[in-house]
């Protein structure tokens, strides 16, 4: 996992060393002692092919909708499938305007609407007095690897290969979308971009508790985000096409707000769910371990332990199970082994697809729509898991409930 943590204009235009976690931007030293690590979700936002928004999100999800989309038409380049889980008609000078907007990547768009609309959610209100401690950690695979892939072929096919077009460069930069959404934004605090894969939405969770229990931040929209091109496409249908039954790929973003729990509790507001724990481990590649389940049933437990609860008291797990054969037997065992066989299972890509790196954060949405509306799940603890195909393995433990309670409150 590769981390930066930069001020957002850098974030827009800066590409990050490999392997690092340069200090937070001036201004956000550490301003209260430790906390203890529990994280209030106040607000969320999705964007995917099912909806866009949680309140949508969350009567999809409960009408059992259908995200596949027929993407024929989508870009000049031929696709491996006529189908996937995109969006086709997505412009997002639809959602936010068409000034500013011109020259964003697909993954910047995708995750500065996510943003936005998790702003829109949550009761917090940024201000020129708290603006400063108040920033972004997006996850991500490479960001937009369409952009950057177009960005190198105008520097071969180019009359005059130097004379590409400067605006689009800032794109190609695995940041560009955390940068571009806190300048939007004017959101001044930590500004990270965590390079996880599957697991990147659980680790983009991960690095924000460790940011707001150090009291680097008091308020983080945290997510993931990807895109869906001929280029993503392909490499999944020539890496996993054996899987007859594998969830079809897909794109999107699901970004919420997250603070201190305690200073959510004290301020007499009621959040959306609460993170109670989230850990990150390993289970070594597939095939070459006795029991590939152990690394994940470990780090759940690990994640239930720090959470100081038992497992028989999870309700619900939201897995990655994506149809593929090795992977998913990893996680199911490790599932079985760490709650039993009695837990409610979710598997959120049966709605959304296989969206990569946007898969955890996807995961935790689905539990957020399963609590909005339904009174009788408050209080009950959920697991969300990832596994990828490198031998990492995650979990982050949440306890939620339903919104009328915030809305109606005296």
């Amino acid at each position: 996992m590769n981390a930066t943590a930069t001020t957002p204009a850098a974030a827009a235009g800066t590409a990050p060393a490999a392997g690092t976690v340069v200090v937070p931007a001036a201004g956000t030293a550490p301003a209260t002692a430790p906390r203890d690590g529990t994280l209030a979700i106040t607000g969320w936002g999705v964007v995917t092919s099912l909806a866009i928004g949680a309140d949508e999100f969350t009567t999809a999800v409960a009408e059992g909708r259908d995200g596949l989309r027929d993407v024929t038409g989508m870009f000049e380049e031929e696709l491996p499938e006529d189908r996937a889980f995109a969006m086709p008609g997505f412009r997002v000078r639809d959602h936010l305007g068409r000034k500013g907007t011109s020259f964003f990547d697909r993954s910047t768009a995708l995750a500065l609407l996510g943003c936005t609309l998790a702003l829109d959610d949550t009761d917090l209100t940024v201000t020129d007095a708290n603006r400063d401690r108040v920033g972004i950690v997006l996850g991500t695979t490479a960001g937009s690897v369409k952009a950057t892939s177009d960005y190198s072929r105008e520097t071969l096919v180019n009359d005059r290969p130097y004379l590409v077009n400067p605006v689009l460069f800032p794109n190609t930069v695995m940041n560009c979308a955390a940068g571009q959404s806190a300048i939007w934004h004017k959101l001044k605090g930590v500004n990270a971009t965590v390079a996880g894969g599957q697991l990147a939405g659980v680790s983009a969770l991960r690095y924000a508790r460790n940011q707001i229990r150090r009291g680097y931040a008091d308020a983080l929209l945290v997510g993931s985000v990807e895109e869906f091109s001929p280029h993503t496409a392909w490499f999944a249908h020539r890496q996993h096409s054996a899987w007859q039954e594998r969830a079809r790929i897909g794109e999107g973003s699901a970004v919420v707000m997250v603070e201190d729990a305690a200073a959510v509790r004290a301020a007499g507001r009621l959040p959306d769910a609460e993170v109670l724990a989230v850990e990150a481990g390993t289970y070594g590649p597939p095939g070459r371990t006795p029991d590939a389940g152990a690394g994940l049933a470990a780090c759940v437990l690990r994640a239930l332990e720090r959470a100081g609860a038992e497992p028989s008291e999870v309700r619900a797990v939201a897995t990655g199970a994506c149809g593929i054969g090795p992977l998913d037997d990893i996680e199911l065992r490790g599932v079985e082994s760490a709650l039993g066989t009695e837990v409610w299972q979710i598997r959120a890509k049966e709605w959304v697809g296989e969206c990569q790196s946007a898969a955890g954060s996807l995961q935790i949405a689905a539990l957020l729509a399963g609590h909005r509306s339904h009174p009788e799940l408050d209080g009950e603890l959920s697991v969300v898991t990832s596994v990828s195909a490198d031998g990492s393995v995650g979990a982050a433990v949440l306890r939620g409930w339903h919104r009328a309670r915030r809305d109606h409150r005296s």
